[in-house]
């Protein structure tokens, strides 16, 4: 194992942004910012022995900045969104910025992906980590409480990038963190995604509306495109007569994964048959945006001049299911004063 720092590069204000990269025995690395916290490379194997970057990203910190695909980064205090912006907490409501149509996503417009978060690497019996940790003071981003905020993600001798998010706040909140990070298992720069296979396991989904708010119904997957219970090529149904594939233009939804309160879980995996690289995804959190990247635009160049376009890479996001603050039914992201949040994610690289 072994663990390095180096200068990444600067914004356009003139801060220094640090990449602190992870290795394992295996040869597998990761490399991670201390802008936004964000996952910025993924080095593996395929059949072949031949390495793999399997992750979208940028080679300079500007374009993370303008990047609206949030490739990689750490989304909090809230992911996905809230409808109108708004929720009310504890007899109060609290009104957000609105920056997706009628809504807020991310909890933007001030994202933590724009920050630069506190970093530091080491190693200890799990592996090699890389550590992130960010102050957001009472009223950040319309959000009440003064919060300490932690991502550690750790590479494991099992090629497994393990994400542990914690948070305590000095008043009740919310906190519903996740990666958005992309997945190319046939390596960044090759294109479309729509060949690779994926299985989700989870009985039913959250459908949304046009403005992608849940409407609060919880939908049977059976007999419709959002089946992934077994695998399947992305590109399958994704242009199928479907009102959600319609409005969202791909796949952009919430699963409700099997088992939750169980601990962490299998809730999805996905395989490239052709590299035969494949990831496997544990949460012990209720749900999992899978989002296929139908808004990519190309408009900078990723990593080594790749040119990333629609439908090229695809995310999945463990979380609280979205607007889930304003609906009863759904699991509650809300984190009372003084009590800690704490999550773990696992995405798990193999060959097969």
């Amino acid at each position: 194992m072994a663990y390095g720092k180096t200068l990444f590069g600067e914004t356009p204000d003139g801060r220094q942004v640090h990449a602190y990269t992870l290795i394992n025995s295996r040869g597998t690395e990761c490399t991670f910012l201390d802008l936004g916290a964000i996952w910025n490379r993924m080095i593996v194997k395929d059949r072949n022995g031949r390495k793999k970057d399997v992750i979208l990203g940028y080679d300079r910190p500007e374009y993370y900045l303008k990047d609206s695909a949030f490739f990689g980064a750490i989304v909090g205090r809230n992911a996905n969104r809230i409808a109108g912006g708004r929720f009310v907490l504890d007899g109060t409501e609290y009104q957000l910025d609105i920056n997706n149509g009628p809504n807020n996503l991310h909890s933007g417009l001030d994202f933590y992906r724009d920050r630069i978060w506190e970093g530091e690497a080491g190693m200890d019996e799990a592996g090699s980590y890389a550590v992130f940790s960010l102050w957001s003071e009472d009223g950040d981003q319309g959000y009440p409480g003064r919060a300490r905020i932690e991502v550690r993600y750790t590479l494991g001798e099992d090629d497994s990038v393990t994400i542990a998010y914690a948070m305590v706040a000095t008043r009740t909140t919310v906190a519903n963190f996740t990666n958005h990070v992309y997945f190319n298992l046939a390596g960044h720069e090759t294109g479309s995604v729509l060949d690779q296979e994926v299985r989700i396991l989870a009985e039913s989904f959250t459908p949304a509306d046009e403005t992608s708010i849940p409407t609060g119904e919880i939908r049977s997957v059976e007999g419709t495109p959002m089946d992934f219970r077994v695998f399947k090529k992305i590109g399958q149904e994704i242009e199928a007569d479907y009102d959600q594939l319609r409005m969202a233009r791909g796949y952009d939804h919430n699963w409700v994964l099997d088992n939750w309160g169980s601990g962490s879980r299998l809730a999805a995996e996905a395989v490239d048959r052709k590299s035969g690289i494949a990831v496997e995804v544990y949460t012990d959190l209720p749900g999992m945006q899978f989002y296929t990247g139908n808004y990519i635009d190309g408009s900078m160049p990723g990593k080594g001049g790749a040119v990333y376009g629609e439908r090229s890479g695809y995310c999945f996001e463990t979380q609280y299911y979205p607007d889930s603050v304003n609906h009863d039914n759904f699991p509650s992201p809300i984190l009372p004063e003084g009590k800690e949040y704490r999550t773990t994610t696992v995405y798990r690289f193999s060959v097969k």
